[in-house]
C-alpha cells in the first residue's frame, strides 16, 4: 500500500476485544537535527521511515513532549493531550523535549465493533470521506472532550492490566463511550454522516444478509430487494454503510463463524459450510484476514489466559 512506509503487524492482548494498549516510557535526548529533517520531510510530502496499520490509534501523553505527524497535521503534544490516527493512516513521532518521556499507545480495529444495533452510529467513523485524524481538533478545542477521553483511555488500561472478571465489558464500553464523545462533540462535522434515509433504504438488503449468510448471496438478487440497479446499489451501499458489500458479506459471516467457534463443537468446515463459504482454503484465507490467526487458533485462545505486554 505504501512502499517507503512500515507496515505494522499489530498483536492483539486479547483477539475478542481486537486491541492492545501499553504504556512507553523513555529518556532519550532530543536531537534538534533529527526533528528539524523529519518536519522539512513531511512538509516536501516525504515520509520514508513513517508506519501504518489496520488498526485505529490514540496516543495520550502522561509526561513530556512528543511531536506527531500524519500527512495532514503536525501535532505537538504535552501531557493530557491526546493524538488519534485513522485505520492504515501513515504517520511517525519524534521526542522533541528532552528528559522523560511517558505515553500510553492504544491501538483498536474498529470493524470488529459493527453490529447490527450500532450500524447506524459506527458508520460514521468509516473514514469513507477523510481519515479519523481529521478529528484531532476535538482535543485540541474541547478539554472537556479531552480530559473525558483521557480518563477512558487509563481506565482501558487499568482493566487490560488488572483483568478483573467482567473487564471485557468494561473496555468494550468505555471504547464506545470514547467514540461517543467524538460523534457528539464534532461541532466540524468531520465524521461521515451520510443521510440516514440511505441505510433505512438499504434496511432490507442488510436484513437480507443477515438472514441468509449460509446461501449464496448475489449482489443482483439483493439490489433487487431495493429497486436499484447494480451499479447504483453497490455505490449507495459503500455509501451509506462505510464498506463495500462484498466486504459487509464476508465481515458478516467471519463474525458467524467467530461465534460458533466459541458456542458450538461443530468442525471447522461445518461452519464453514454453515456460514456459506465451501471452500475451506478460502475460509482459512477470510478468517485470517480478519484475526490473525486460524480458526483453531481462535478458538484456542479463549482456554489460555490473554497476555499482557
Amino acid at each position: 500500500m505504501y512502499p517507503e512506509m512500515r507496515h505494522e503487524e499489530v498483536v492483539y492482548q486479547n483477539p475478542f476485544l481486537a486491541m492492545r494498549i501499553w504504556q512507553i516510557d523513555t529518556a532519550k535526548q532530543a536531537v534538534e537535527e533529527m526533528r528539524f529533517h523529519t518536519e522539512q520531510a513531511w512538509k516536501q510530502k516525504q515520509y520514508s521511515g513513517w508506519h501504518y496499520h489496520e488498526e485505529v490509534e490514540f496516543l495520550l501523553i502522561l509526561q513530556g513532549e512528543l511531536t506527531a505527524f500524519c500527512t495532514e497535521q503536525q501535532l505537538v503534544l504535552r501531557q493530557g493531550d491526546i493524538a488519534l490516527f485513522g485505520s492504515s493512516e501513515p504517520h511517525t513521532t519524534i521526542q522533541t523535549q528532552g528528559g522523560h518521556l511517558s505515553y500510553i499507545v492504544f491501538q483498536i480495529d474498529l470493524r470488529k465493533y459493527w453490529d447490527p444495533s450500532t450500524l447506524n452510529s459506527m458508520r460514521h467513523f468509516s473514514e469513507v470521506i477523510r481519515p479519523l485524524s481529521a478529528l484531532n481538533y476535538v482535543y485540541k478545542d474541547n478539554r472537556g472532550a479531552r480530559d473525558q477521553t483521557a480518563a477512558l483511555i487509563r481506565e482501558i488500561y487499568r482493566e487490560m492490566n488488572d483483568k478483573q472478571i467482567g473487564y471485557e465489558l468494561a473496555v468494550s464500553s468505555r471504547i464506545k463511550n470514547i467514540l461517543l464523545l467524538l460523534l457528539r462533540h464534532d461541532g466540524g462535522r468531520q465524521l461521515n454522516y451520510n443521510d440516514n434515509l440511505l441505510v433505512e433504504r438499504l434496511q432490507p438488503a442488510i436484513d437480507h444478509v443477515e438472514h441468509r449468510l449460509s446461501e449464496k448471496l448475489s449482489v443482483s438478487e439483493v439490489s433487487g430487494l431495493v429497486n436499484m440497479s447494480y451499479t447504483h446499489f453497490i455505490k449507495t451501499f459503500k455509501k451509506a454503510v462505510g464498506m463495500s458489500f462484498t466486504d459487509f458479506v464476508v465481515y458478516k459471516r467471519i463474525k458467524k463463524a467467530e461465534q460458533m467457534l466459541l458456542t458450538s463443537n461443530d468442525s471447522i468446515a461445518e461452519i464453514a459450510e454453515s456460514v456459506g463459504i465451501s471452500n475451506l482454503g478460502h475460509f482459512y484465507d477470510m478468517f485470517r484476514r480478519y484475526n490473525d490467526c486460524s480458526p483453531k487458533q481462535f478458538k484456542e485462545r479463549l482456554r489460555e489466559p490473554f497476555s499482557s505486554d
